[in-house]
């Protein structure tokens, strides 16, 4: 019987993650760092933490890099210093993202204010950076974009409304950029739910664990069961494009 024979995997020389100074996109940096990408931190205020991230990543190459996703001029900005740097970009993470909470049924709290940024940050954010960086993308090796949904475009429970809606138009925005960005840049969505951070404001551990005991698997998701499924995403699935990844313990079910 003849050996099967493995592909080598598609690890990327360079890749981008915004939001990166904590939660689920430090723990993404970190998994890439370890499999040899260079990695650009991406934050908007917390440079202190994202020089920290930095810092803590094994291997070399990495830096840190302020990216205010909702402002046009940073986003490009940033662009231009990724290009000046690097050749070329083998992944996007964009993890980058903010809510307000608001109760679902208090119609009058969810001002337009609130709304508007939201789908600023978690929509029109992502689609900035995708828009900026897809010359280096499609330069890049086997190069993929993973977007941090949410599992509440799925099953309307979240935050806020104004989350809901961007997370949703997200996943919308994942599968028609794929068709895009064909053949040269795959796309994905990744929708976490209940993630143990400090994203959604006076949120506790306690509250998650007790959304946890009702769910198919029992237990709260770590940061790092995230960054597992955005690197399967990059790494594994290259026969893959334009599909939504939960990693929410079957919360979906």
């Amino acid at each position: 019987m003849s050996a099967i024979e493995i592909p080598e995997l598609s690890v990327p020389k360079v890749a981008l993650v915004t939001g990166a100074s904590s939660g689920i996109g430090r723990a993404t940096a970190a998994r890439l760092a370890g499999m040899g990408t260079a990695v650009i931190v991406g934050y908007n205020s917390r440079r202190e933490m994202a020089e920290e991230v930095v810092s803590g990543l094994r291997g070399s190459g990495h830096s840190a890099i302020r990216i205010a996703i909702d402002d046009p001029k940073s986003v490009a900005d940033a662009a231009a210093t990724v290009r000046r740097r690097f050749d070329s970009l083998d992944a996007l993470i964009n993890c980058g993202g903010a809510t307000t909470p608001v109760a679902a049924n208090d119609l009058d709290a969810l001002t337009d204010d609130i709304f508007d940024r939201a789908l600023a940050i978690n929509l029109r954010g992502p689609f900035a950076m995708v828009r900026a960086f897809r010359p280096l993308l499609e330069q890049g090796n086997s190069a993929a974009i993973v977007n941090i949904s949410s599992i509440a475009a799925r099953t309307g429970v979240g935050s806020s409304l104004a989350y809901i809606a961007a997370k949703g138009g997200l996943d919308a925005l994942t599968i028609a950029l794929a068709k895009v960005l064909a053949p040269k840049v795959r796309v994905f969505s990744v929708s976490p739910a209940g993630v143990d951070t400090d994203f959604v404001p006076n949120r506790t551990l306690d509250q998650l664990q007790k959304i946890a005991e009702r769910l198919p698997l029992g237990r709260v998701t770590a940061p790092d069961d995230v960054a597992r499924a955005v690197i399967a995403c990059i790494v594994h699935l290259t026969s893959s494009t334009g599909i939504i990844v939960p990693v929410d313990e079957g919360r979906h079910l």
